[in-house]
């Protein structure tokens, strides 16, 4: 699925071709996506001229007057700026037609990907429980220590628990804890304020320095440009299961957790 810095890449990607831009038609040739695309979706934006084009943890907003395009790219999904003259494949379910002539496609070849509509100063519900931003000033070590209290479930699905911080998912939860130190299973309660602070430092430098080289391609993704991200190739643990570790040359260990891989480090990480 792609994570916080994937749809960050996208956002950066898109924005140029779609801010101030009127929207001049929508092509949906398939709506039955994770949830059906509303049929009112081209009446409603078509004329818009977009306003400003933001993410939310891992959902793009596209804002004009009129209201707000929510949508999610879902497990593989991708979307694009293309050539409008360019031929729709399989699974190129909806186009936004610009009036400069800029197209931007949505590809989601298992339709896990949402397109919806909200409207003016609606808080729609996928929104309304989220935790705040990682890069953002809320996010520090202290919020972590203090919501961490009493928990007794391992740090790894604590951070990727979207209520407590959005964004945090699976590949680059696994690099900040080993940057940390930390044990992916270690009980979130038992860790103290100064590893948390080190933590949420960490999960700041993992996912900047992702966006910063496109995210990470692992099967599917491909940012807004059509290029992969590079990131892959400077993980120290995620999919390196006994391989050696980058800092002491041991073996690394794999558990699941919360359903996950989760890879650590059992010398540089406790």
């Amino acid at each position: 699925m792609p994570e916080l810095p994937e749809v960050e890449t996208t956002r950066r990607g898109v924005e140029p071709y779609s801010l101030g831009r009127e929207v001049r038609q929508i092509v949906v040739r398939e709506s039955r996506l994770r949830w059906p695309v509303p049929a009112d979706l081209t009446r409603k934006l078509r004329g818009q001229r977009i306003e400003a084009v933001e993410r939310r943890a891992k959902y793009l907003l596209f804002r004009t007057s009129a209201g707000t395009l929510l949508v999610h790219l879902g497990m593989s999904g991708s979307l694009r700026v293309i050539d409008p003259a360019q031929p729709p494949g399989k699974h190129d379910h909806i186009d936004i037609l610009f009036q400069d002539k800029h197209c931007l496609r949505f590809n989601d070849p298992r339709r896990f990907g949402c397109f919806l509509w909200l409207e003016p100063h609606e808080q729609h519900p996928l929104l309304s429980h989220l935790g705040p931003e990682p890069l953002s000033e809320q996010f520090d070590g202290d919020l972590l220590y203090r919501r961490s209290r009493g928990r007794k479930g391992a740090v790894k699905p604590f951070v990727m628990d979207g209520k407590v911080v959005v964004g945090v998912g699976n590949i680059y939860a696994n690099e900040a804890l080993f940057l940390s130190g930390i044990r992916p299973d270690r009980p979130a309660g038992r860790i103290s304020a100064l590893r948390y602070q080190r933590l949420s430092d960490n999960i700041k430098q993992v996912l900047t320095s992702a966006i910063d080289q496109g995210g990470t391609t692992l099967r599917d993704f491909v940012g807004g440009d059509g290029k992969p991200g590079y990131f892959a190739q400077q993980l120290s643990v995620y999919g390196r299961a006994g391989l050696p570790c980058k800092c002491c040359k041991r073996p690394l260990r794999e558990v699941r957790l919360g359903q996950r891989s989760s890879v650590y480090c059992v010398a540089c990480q406790r």
